[in-house]
């Protein structure tokens, strides 16, 4: 992946150039046009004041006294009798007094088209066409072009024509264009040179907060506190969000880590005292050990569960009857509950419909009734209760147990938090399970004390159609 770095002064660096580029060829264009523009405008001055100096009887002497001043070293103004040259006359002090006048000219003609006096460099291809109307136009004499402007002068019935060289207008706008061109391109690096500086300032930031974050280990967890500009408050607010995430869920792995390694060190302290007993020749110690053993298994079996819950395991959510899910469970927990003289009914409707993964709806009734089980006395009952209030499906579990302290209510589905009976066996993580995936399936928990014992959990769904009573 480039750099954005590179990028950002690489494409400004090719839109300059390439802007630079734009702007030179349409200034050339541009002076190009004026430039004709103007000097059109100074041909048709130049013939106005020149037909305004003619005089209507002016005689043979005075077009020679003109052509004299015509003159140009090597090229010489010539006059016409009946559309003849005239010999040429000594050029005398022929000069320039800029070297450009090579490239600018003027004529006279008689009102039939034929030539009576042109200028120098008129002459040197023949004579030059004659004007055929007033105004403007390009008349190409000699292998070059010319720009003339022809005027008609009634009083003396004369054509007056004067013309500019093209290359005179070329080179004009080349010299324009240039003196434009050559500043631009001294610019041109000192404005890269800004440009990656700017780049380079404007940049600092993302490389300040890069190091923030690449200077860290897994153990610096404070959030990153740097002046950023407007554009990376967003991704220092998303990187502070991510941070607290992370915090929390090592918090919790930690705070897992150790209940876990608390929890699992009483059943094997236990299972290791049962067995050195056994080993010693007590027979009751084996059933003790067995009793560890079950209890320790049904730890590990919840630990995977919340392992599984904690990875953020997929999911397959879709509208499922919980009613045939119930009376599975029930009928698997049954001999468990018979075993102890214990009540385990089913009431309320026989069809309730909610969207569910069906999975992860069986682990959680089948905590919620071996919680219940697990805390009623022998003779005691357990009640699954299945119902439709207010467009919401419930399913509540009611047992005759001891019930949870009033002061322990919000905290009993904490992890490992045992608030009933100690002398039951269980591992704390049935209800801490169960509030897990009530979460995830976007229902809510609620554990309110029964009158005059006992512990009523009611989870309320959204309810889907098709729920029907008993």
């Amino acid at each position: 992946m480039i750099s954005i770095r590179r990028y950002l002064t690489r494409t400004l660096a090719l839109v300059l150039a390439g802007a630079t580029a734009l702007i030179v060829t349409a200034a050339y264009l541009i002076t190009e046009h004026e430039m004709e523009e103007i000097l059109d405008a100074q041909l048709s001055l130049q013939s106005r004041l020149i037909a305004a100096r003619i005089s209507v009887d002016a005689p043979p002497a005075a077009y020679r006294a003109i052509a004299a001043w015509l003159n140009q070293p090597g090229h010489l103004a010539r006059r016409y009798i009946d559309g003849r040259p005239e010999p040429p006359d000594d050029p005398g002090a022929a000069e320039r007094y800029h070297h450009e006048e090579r490239m600018l000219a003027v004529g006279f003609w008689n009102a039939d088209g034929s030539p009576r006096l042109l200028g120098a460099g008129w002459n040197d291809h023949g004579s030059f066409p004659p004007p055929e109307a007033e105004g403007y136009r390009w008349v190409d004499y000699g292998g070059d072009r010319w720009r003339v402007f022809s005027l008609f002068d009634a009083r003396s019935e004369t054509w007056i024509r004067t013309g500019i060289q093209e290359e005179f207008i070329d080179e004009l706008g080349r010299k324009v264009t240039l003196g434009n061109l050559i500043p631009m391109l001294i610019a041109l690096p000192l404005l890269l040179l800004a440009t990656a500086w700017t780049i380079k300032r404007g940049l600092e930031p993302i490389g300040s907060l890069s190091r923030q974050v690449a200077g860290r280990n897994e153990w610096q967890l404070r959030f990153i506190d740097a002046d950023v500009p407007r554009e990376l408050a967003g991704l220092q607010a998303s990187i502070n969000d991510f941070i607290a995430r992370l915090r929390e869920t090592l918090e919790r792995e930690r705070r897992f880590t150790a209940d876990a390694a608390h929890e699992l060190r009483t059943p094997l302290a236990g299972l290791k005292i049962h067995i050195d007993n056994a080993r010693a020749g007590e027979s009751t110690s084996l059933d003790k050990a067995y009793t560890g053993v079950a209890r320790l298994q049904r730890v590990v079996e919840q630990l995977l569960v919340l392992a599984r819950l904690d990875q953020g395991a997929a999911r397959q959510e879709k509208d499922i009857d919980i009613y045939p899910l119930v009376l599975e469970l029930v009928a698997e927990l049954w001999p468990w509950a018979q075993a102890r003289g214990q009540t385990l009914e089913v009431t309320g409707l026989t069809t309730l419909r909610v969207r569910a993964d069906p999975v992860e709806m069986g682990i959680l009734v089948r905590n919620l009734l071996d919680n219940a089980l697990r805390y009623t006395p022998d003779g005691g009952r357990v009640t699954l209760e299945l119902a439709s209030v207010a467009n919401e499906a419930l399913l509540v579990v009611r047992d005759t147990g001891p019930g949870v302290p009033e002061a322990m209510l919000t905290r009993v589905t904490e992890r490992f938090r045992r608030a009933a009976d100690q002398r039951t066996t269980g591992s704390g993580l049935g209800l801490a399970i169960v509030l897990e995936l009530a979460k995830r399936q976007q229902a809510r928990l609620t554990l309110a004390n029964r009158d005059p014992r006992g512990l009523e959990v009611t989870l309320a769904w959204p309810a889907a159609a098709g729920s029907r009573p008993a």
